[in-house]
Formats: structure tokens, sequence, C-alpha cells
């Protein structure tokens, strides 16, 4: 077998929902009997600093789902791949949607938002 780059796991990451990451630091807790959250902990003031290099990136922020809340719900689904609870909190409350996104793909998601009515700001 191939040995994984931690780069490579890095990007998969990106692109799983915090549902799916939750589910794998929980088999990582299991399997190596190690809680990975600590040491995620540790590492964030890297993060962040790598973060604030890399401008492109954006985070799509629901601010509000407007009148046409189940159209925006189903946009939260398609686009996070959360469930229909899930989804629903997001647009009663607003917040990030999806983190880390290209500024293209942010603007993608931004339109697909404002056309089912809500309100969104990239940041």
């Amino acid at each position: 077998m191939a040995k994984i780059e931690n780069k490579d796991i890095i990007e998969a990451l990106k692109e799983k929902t915090i549902l799916e990451v939750k589910e794998l630091v929980d088999m990582m807790k299991e399997e190596f009997g190690v809680d990975p959250s600590a040491v995620a902990v540790a590492a964030a003031p890297v993060q962040a600093e790598e973060e604030s290099a890399d401008s492109s990136n954006k985070t799509v922020v629901l601010k509000d789902a407007g009148a046409q809340k189940l159209q925006v719900i189903k946009v939260i689904r398609e686009i996070t791949g959360l469930g229909l609870k899930e989804a629903k909190d997001i647009a009663d409350a607003g917040g990030n949607v999806k983190e880390n996104v290209s500024a293209s793909e942010a603007e993608e998601l931004k339109a697909k938002f404002e056309e089912a009515g809500a309100t969104v700001e990239l940041v």
C-alpha cells in the first residue's frame, strides 16, 4: 500500500462535511485510543497563520434564509451533504455553510443562495 502524504489527507478532509469529520474523529478514538481533537486544538494557531497567508480561500456565511426557507434548505443540503434537521438549523440560525473554498466556488455558491432568496456573505 502506498504511503499517503499529510497534504493529501488535509485536502480530503476539506471535502468532508462536519458530520463526516466527527465520524472520522470517533473512529480514530476507537482505533487508536487517542482523542485527535486534542492535537487539532494545539495545531489551530498554525492553521490560522496558513489561512491568513492564503487569502483566496473564502467562507460562505448565510446571513438570512429569506422568505423561501425551504429552497435555501435544499441548497444547504446539496452543498454540504447535511441531513434535513442540520440544514434547517443552519437556515434558521444562519452561520458558516462552507469554509475554505476557492473564490470562484464561493461566488457560485453565493449565486445559488441568492437565486433561492437568501442573503449570503463571503468572508
